[in-house]
């Protein structure tokens, strides 16, 4: 993990010389961003040894033996690890940033990490040699006020960012259609190549999810068949997309979706907010459309859980706190419509 990674995403080490308070500012202001619907993970470095079990419990005992170990309780759970030789700070923190909003580090002060300095009583200056640091955090003071300031201006800067790839969805069965959606035709044009124009709109990077043939009128894209172990059904294609790209924001729409609109593209990335994983609207039925949504990169982790059930459709996506459903306003109800048989197409060719 490069430098230049790390100042892309919300991460920040909160360092200081021993008694500087670095605990206790980290303490005051991780309530306050987790009742801002954040899920907040901290890198603690003890140099002393890890001490976290006493000597006799089974789980202690199941470590001393050899065992890495996993605890599992109702409302918490911890890994017990060794240290291995492949094992990094850099890979923790990837690792945390696909499940977490936020990742703080306590201490860290010479590794190459976006910084906060907590001074000590009297120092006013960042002691000479320490790099990457973004703010100070004085002696005296409404620490928690300052540094909750500081690491929301840092998720949004994070969020703002990040890439936004498109993707699109093709592969379908098709079989009340009768032949593969995506290079069927709108008058001159194929419904993936209207998919496709409108969300070069507000992507950087266009890709086809699934297998199929793509009409010309679409020029070169990437296409990416379903990864093995992903599934199947549009969670297949999520998953995929989130296996190439995985600190991507992925905005997907389905192929046989003739009425999206920029409009409603703006809409839909708007919706974006910290703490929010997917954005997937809802009619004013009460209807789920999975299939024009917005994915950011924690999303990627609620997908897979999903796939290892054994689920095809994304739905059951909604039952997380941290993805949205906002619902579809009436003027661009219209781009949500799917066309799943030749008598819904020939009906929307009619209304256009």
């Amino acid at each position: 993990m490069k430098m230049t990674f790390l100042e892309r995403e919300p991460v920040l080490a909160v360092c200081g010389w021993s008694g500087s308070g670095k605990t206790t500012a980290l303490e005051s202001v991780i309530p306050l961003l987790v009742e801002r619907g954040l899920r907040v993970a901290v890198v603690k470095h003890d140099a002393h040894g890890i001490d976290v079990d006493r000597e006799g419990k089974d789980s202690a005992r199941f470590f001393t033996a050899g065992a890495d170990v996993h605890l599992h309780a109702p409302e918490e759970q911890m890994w017990r690890l060794r240290r291995r030789p492949e094992d990094s700070l850099e890979q923790t923190i990837s690792s945390l940033l696909g499940t977490h909003d936020l990742v703080l580090i306590e201490g860290h002060k010479e590794t190459p990490l976006p910084k906060i300095w907590c001074h000590s009583e009297g120092e006013e200056s960042v002691p000479e040699g320490i790099t990457g640091v973004k703010a100070t955090l004085p002696w005296d003071g409404d620490r928690a006020a300052v540094l909750l300031s500081i690491t929301e201006e840092r998720i949004r800067e994070a969020t703002a960012s990040r890439s936004i790839f498109g993707g699109v969805l093709i592969g379908g069965a098709s079989r009340r259609m009768g032949s593969p959606k995506q290079i069927i035709r709108v008058g001159d044009r194929s419904l993936l190549s209207l998919v496709v124009d409108v969300l070069r709109s507000k992507v950087g990077r266009i890709v086809v999810l699934g297998r199929g043939e793509t009409p010309d009128d679409v020029g070169p894209l990437d296409q990416l068949g379903d990864a093995p172990g992903a599934g199947q059904g549009p969670l297949a294609g999520l998953l995929t997309a989130f296996r190439w790209a995985p600190r991507a924001c992925w905005v997907v729409g389905a192929c046989d979706m003739p009425g999206i609109s920029v409009e409603a593209l703006e809409w839909l990335v708007e919706q974006r907010q910290p703490g929010c994983w997917a954005v997937i609207p809802q009619d004013v039925e009460g209807r789920l459309h999975p299939t024009l949504a917005l994915y950011e990169p924690q999303a990627g982790a609620l997908i897979s859980s999903l796939v290892a059930r054994g689920l095809r459709a994304p739905r059951a996506l909604a039952d997380w706190p941290e993805v949205r459903t906002p619902t579809i306003p009436e003027t661009l109800s219209r781009a949500w419509l799917n066309v799943n048989t030749p008598e819904e197409l020939e009906a929307f060719r009619g209304e256009a």
